[in-house]
């Protein structure tokens, strides 16, 4: 029957010596966490290059995604510069891409959309960062240590743990895949109405044709049967 409140006191007392562990003044620091993630829709002028520059921590995980939503031939190029200088992506007339830079390298890399190719014909764009921090080991070693008490509990915390890290990467996953369809979306709803314009303009050039060439015929029938002999009184 004083099973319970055991239970509860040893989980307590984990906690409190976790809290312990964590603080500032012990031996191990926790690593920084990485920065939010961006998302941006910028418009390119023709015959532009604009880039962009994102600071990244070091042995993290970074992805970077663009995709063209408007635009004559919904293409652009596309580089990626690490921090060091070194080109680790360069592209040409794409329409979308999705790269994954693992490890990062702590510093500022550089992105940029080029649409110098196009003398015309303004670009929509939209690219997205999502980073990720690496997992430690040792740290989810040290976690299972300390919250074992001396009873054995019904649920294992380092279980929970596991649970709520696969649920958050796989929320994290989702809301990537929703903005990944909303640009998906709008870029074919440009398409629609571009289209749509040019459905209407021709429409009314063939109509006006059509009108033009109507009167030209009762014009040209009209004349077939008129008297040009003139009548003598």
């Amino acid at each position: 029957p004083g099973s319970g409140p055991r239970m509860m006191a040893a989980a307590w007392r984990a906690l409190w010596w976790r809290l312990l562990l964590l603080a500032p003044w012990g031996g191990s620091r926790a690593a920084p966490p990485p920065p939010p993630d961006a998302e941006f829709t910028f418009l390119l002028p023709a015959g532009r290059r604009e880039c962009f520059y994102q600071g990244a921590p070091g042995n993290g995980s970074m992805e970077a995604e663009y995709q063209v939503i408007g635009g004559a031939g919904l293409d652009i190029d596309f580089s990626l510069e690490s921090p060091s200088g070194v080109l680790l992506i360069n592209e040409y007339r794409k329409s979308d891409g999705v790269h994954t830079i693992e490890p990062t390298e702590a510093g500022d890399y550089k992105l940029c959309f080029d649409n110098s190719f196009s003398t015309i014909s303004e670009k929509l764009v939209f690219f997205e960062l999502i980073f990720d921090s690496p997992q430690e080991d040792e740290d989810g070693d040290s976690w299972a240590e300390v919250v074992e008490p001396e009873e054995m509990l019904d649920m294992k915390i380092e279980d929970i743990k596991e649970s709520i890290e696969t649920m958050k990467n796989r929320l994290e996953r989702s809301i990537q895949m929703q903005t990944l369809l909303r640009a998906f979306e709008a870029r074919d709803r440009n398409l629609q109405e571009s289209n749509m314009s040019r459905v209407n303009f021709w429409s009314a050039v063939n109509l006006g044709v059509l009108v033009v060439v109507a009167f030209l015929q009762v014009y040209m029938l009209k004349s077939l049967f008129e008297d040009k002999r003139q009548v003598r009184t």
